[in-house]
């Protein structure tokens, strides 16, 4: 029986069990899809130890994105380039290591605004850790215009205009509002808005008609910045979609099977969600 998991510390939050479980389940593969809470110190450990444990691949969570990707080998240019790997899988006796955080971002917007393409888009982002990294070069590959970066340290959003060149610019925090007035789409990639943390504070007005709006938050699902859009008529992406399509390509990899995002597994995780919250 194949084997995979997720990893993190913690990782009781994680909802991905229920993602690959569920379709193990539809597409009546023999396997199993758990939790494993590994503590920072023991990730290495964790690795030397994988394929004779019977793992096939695990999906990677905070904190070790960024040093999977220091210890498994990565094959793609761009997840080199980003130095954080969410996917681990084995092929030819070896640890690989992608990222399908972009990749996830880019489907699961695209399944929630109707004609929406990353060709020619002008986008703003807003923060600059690993979710903006993988998103912002997701959207570049795809044939973004120009992205413009606008977070609270300027140094952190130089050093991700720094990896994909003269089509990022770099934007303070105090504009974040302002830079919105040419913007095709407009993504949340910080906390901000997730339960237990502040509401993000800005104002759409400036966003044309025609703009998309995208949060990879998830809990809740309509974030105060969704709220705000929906109420200007705005399209809408929330983060459920990227959850659900960046575990595409390992289920894949791992089980053999390309799964599809289906409104009953949307459902699912719909409920988890509400469950957790009251």
């Amino acid at each position: 029986m194949k084997q995979a998991c997720v990893i993190g510390w913690p990782i009781g939050h994680s909802r991905s069990p229920l993602i690959h479980n569920y379709w193990l389940r539809h597409y009546g593969i023999e396997g199993r899809y758990d939790r494993r809470e590994v503590r920072p110190e023991a990730l290495e450990a964790f690795f030397e130890t994988f394929i004779e444990t019977g793992l096939v691949g695990a999906n990677v969570t905070i904190p070790h994105k960024e040093r999977t990707a220091e210890i498994v080998t990565v094959a793609d240019p761009l997840t080199k380039r980003l130095g954080s790997v969410n996917t681990v899988y084995v092929e030819g006796g070896r640890l690989m290591g992608t990222s399908t955080d972009g990749e996830g971002f880019l489907a699961g917007v695209g399944s929630q605004v109707d004609g929406w393409r990353a060709d020619g888009c002008r986008a703003v982002l807003l923060g600059a850790g690993g979710a903006a990294r993988a998103i912002a070069g997701a959207l570049l590959h795809a044939g973004a215009d120009r992205i413009a970066i606008v977070n609270r340290t300027r140094e952190r959003a130089r050093a991700v205009a720094e990896l994909f060149g003269d089509r990022i610019a770099v934007e303070p925090w105090e504009a974040r509002s302002r830079v919105l007035a040419d913007a095709d789409l407009l993504v949340n990639t910080t906390a901000l808005g997730m339960v237990g943390k502040p509401p993000l504070d800005i104002a759409l007005d400036a966003l044309p008609a025609h703009a998309a709006v995208a949060d990879i938050v998830y809990a809740p699902l309509i974030t105060p910045l969704l709220a705000a859009a929906r109420a200007r008529g705005l399209a809408v992406a929330d983060g459920l979609g990227m959850l659900l399509h960046q575990a595409v390509p390992g289920f894949e990899r791992w089980f053999g099977v390309r799964p599809e995002v289906t409104a009953e597994l949307r459902a699912l995780i719909v409920a988890d969600l509400e469950t957790a919250g009251d």
